[in-house]
């Protein structure tokens, strides 16, 4: 049997790197321990090889270490989380360390946290919804099992309670009795958002349900480089081996393309668009496309991750580069919660490219469909309307302009708007969207037959 070794002395530190070099038999990802005298150990991963030379990150960080106050030892072994039925109902670090008071996970399975791709060939195509009891998202841009569904948020809008009443409320569909469960992930957050997110979960009873990875602002930026992957590999583990339908919400993704790039930076990596690393798209990507179903497995993998881009603008990398690789967006408007409406989602601009396969007779109603689309061409006129009123007065538009304007009213403040504890059901979202709708003249609602109009106009 090989004797471990362990090397006395460190050549440099950067930032949060730690050369070592002649080192003999080390493989890129593997993890090792960092004993400190009078200290704590630490973490690091092997981020780099040249030769003998190792490049390895800390996850800890390197704050007070030198190069002969501690020793390093190579584990063999890569990143791996313990998994266990157990962590249904648990809270844990970035990095999968317990810290919800309820001791360490035991179990005999092993995951790396880098997981394994899925063949594309093994994908099952993603059909049934998720209902997130929010009106918005269940109608127009309804998050099917197996989706990847980002949400683009900016500084100071409300995503962090928008991702809270989604995990308290988002279950299968009505008639369905499969398992589900919820990841949740907050990656570099401040203390009084993780302690909104613990209270949130408890209070409504949800926690049970739910397996969370809180990151800290505070703590250190290597970890949040491996926070998702954490996540993602407990997510594969209920749904791949315990047969869970599986949501996966994540906040904020800018923050761990943030720390991406501060990495990159100390790797002295060359950068690409606004000092992002050139592998941003592939290592997005590796995210993502974790997300989905398996023809040979019963569970599901559904991703909403929420992005908040920087200066509100949709063309930075972060949710250019995530509009390639998922499957639609939800949009939310400051203009939208500047009119103190909550959940600000601006139906416009957001998509769900799955939702067609998800929805209608036999997963819904047989009318949402054609009362979606009816719905967007109606409110995408208001915004033609209000520009006109702008000009001339609302006082001088026609009397079908002006029932447009008071149904966009309407659709923003009964429709679009609900409380924080607020879940509405499909049927019970259908209903209001015809009441607004109501408002119109029936032969404004040309995305309807007149067998749907006749059935269910309440005017």
């Amino acid at each position: 049997m090989e004797i471990a070794k362990e090397y006395l002395k460190i050549d440099s530190l950067e930032g949060p790197l730690m050369v070592l070099s002649g080192v003999e038999n080390a493989s890129y990802g593997e993890i090792i321990k960092i004993r400190v005298k009078d200290g704590k150990d630490r973490l690091g991963k092997i981020i780099r090889l040249e030769d003998k030379t190792v490049v390895a990150q800390v996850f800890e960080g390197t704050s007070g270490l030198s190069a002969t106050n501690a020793s390093v030892r190579f584990t063999g072994r890569p990143f791996e989380l313990i998994m266990s039925p157990d962590i249904l109902g648990r809270s844990f670090d970035g990095i999968g360390r317990p810290i919800d008071g309820g001791g360490p996970i035991y179990g005999n399975l092993r995951y790396n946290i880098n997981g394994r791709p899925i063949n594309p060939v093994a994908r099952k195509y993603p059909r049934d919804y998720i209902e997130t009891g929010v009106s918005s998202i269940d109608t127009l841009i309804t998050l099917i099992r197996g989706q990847k569904l980002p949400i683009f948020s900016g500084n100071g809008l409300p995503h962090n309670e928008l991702a809270a009443q989604i995990v308290r409320q988002a279950k299968l569909s009505g008639t369905s009795n499969d398992k589900f469960a919820v990841v949740f992930t907050a990656i570099g957050v401040k203390h009084d958002d993780a302690d909104f997110f613990r209270r949130s979960f408890e209070d409504s009873g949800a926690i049970d349900k739910v397996v969370m990875f809180i990151n800290l602002a505070d703590d250190p930026i290597v970890e949040r480089v491996s926070t998702p992957r954490c996540a993602l590999t407990t997510a594969e583990y209920l749904a791949f081996e315990l047969g869970y339908h599986v949501l996966v919400v994540m906040t904020d993704l800018t923050s761990y393309c943030e720390a991406l790039r501060e990495v990159s930076s100390a790797r002295e990596e060359v950068p690409s668009r606004k000092g992002y690393p050139g592998y941003l798209y592939s290592d997005l990507a590796s995210l993502y496309e974790r997300a989905g179903m398996l023809h040979s497995r019963e569970g599901s993998i559904t991703f909403l991750p929420i992005l908040t881009m920087p200066n509100d603008d949709i063309s930075h990398p972060i949710p250019d580069l995530t509009g390639y690789i998922t499957e639609g967006q939800i949009v939310l408007s400051r203009e939208l919660h500047q009119d103190n409406i909550y959940p600000p989602i601006n139906v416009l601009p957001s998509l769900s490219r799955l939702m067609k396969d998800g929805i209608g007779e036999g997963y819904t109603t047989k009318e949402h469909p054609d009362v979606a689309n009816q719905l967007f061409s109606c409110y995408s006129k208001v915004q033609d309307i209000r520009s006109l009123a702008q000009i001339i007065g609302e006082s001088d538009l026609t009397e079908t302009d002006q029932r447009y304007m008071a149904f966009g009213r309407a659709f923003e403040s009964r429709f679009v708007r609900q409380h924080l504890d607020e879940s509405r059901d499909i049927n019970k979202s259908l209903d209001i969207a015809w009441e607004v709708l109501s408002i119109l003249p029936k032969t404004e609602l040309d995305r309807l037959s007149t067998e749907i109009v006749e059935a269910f106009y309440k005017g």
